[in-house]
């Protein structure tokens, strides 16, 4: 059985590979802003976190599933798609873009907490049977440190390393030192919760150490 991640994140990528898992990578074609306008249209609301990031992940692997089914017809394995967002105060705080961005969005969290949303959706291919999904959304408390100061901000934000991801820190790489700790699964915060995408694989008939292919996990 083989694993697509439907995805381009370096963190998710880096995730299943420490699990054990080298898995393809394929990039979802899904215009996120569209399917989140159009789906709060269409149902007269704003959706809440959960069912925000839930909603990308099953769209961006239904997109690689269907193009995996079109064009590689006799492909076995699962199609695991995610997104990730990040709440402060019933706020929702994406990629920054800017360091003018990420520095207000520092200021603003330093002493306080948010929690990280993180969607998963997982469609089992075979070449013999229908496709099959499950899906499932997943949350992590991130408390951040008050005695943060502008100038450790400041050399943050010029490494580049907020800029990209949702909530503008990181809990492996240069942005953990900031973070107090964190309360659920640590790999949420990262980008994908991996005892949940295991829990769905499971749902769908499938044994997580059965898609190890890594010899030493990195």
């Amino acid at each position: 059985m083989h694993v697509c991640l439907a995805s381009t994140s370096p963190a998710r990528l880096q995730l299943l590979r420490q699990a054990g898992i080298e898995p393809r990578t394929l990039a979802p074609d899904v215009d996120e802003d569209a399917v989140i306008a159009d789906t709060e249209r269409t149902e007269g609301r704003r959706l809440p976190p959960a069912e925000h990031v839930l909603l990308l992940a099953r769209r961006k692997a239904a997109d690689v599933a269907a193009r995996l089914a079109a064009t590689e017809p006799d492909f076995a394995g699962f199609v695991v798609g995610g997104d990730s967002m990040f709440e402060l105060d019933g706020e929702i705080l994406g990629k920054p873009y800017t360091a003018d961005a990420a520095a207000v969005r520092w200021q603003a969290m330093r002493g306080r907490t948010g929690v990280l949303h993180s969607g998963h959706s997982v469609i089992r291919l075979s070449p013999d049977t229908p496709a099959a999904e499950a899906h499932a959304a997943a949350e992590a408390a991130v408390s951040f440190r008050a005695d943060v100061t502008d100038d450790e901000i400041a050399a943050y934000v010029a490494t580049g390393e907020p800029l990209h991801v949702a909530g503008a820190f990181t809990v492996d790489s240069l942005g953990g030192a900031f973070i107090e700790r964190v309360e659920g699964d640590p790999s949420t915060v990262v980008g994908m919760s991996l005892s949940t995408v295991r829990g769905l694989i499971r749902d769908l008939g499938g044994e997580w150490t059965a898609l190890w292919n890594r010899a030493t996990p990195s």
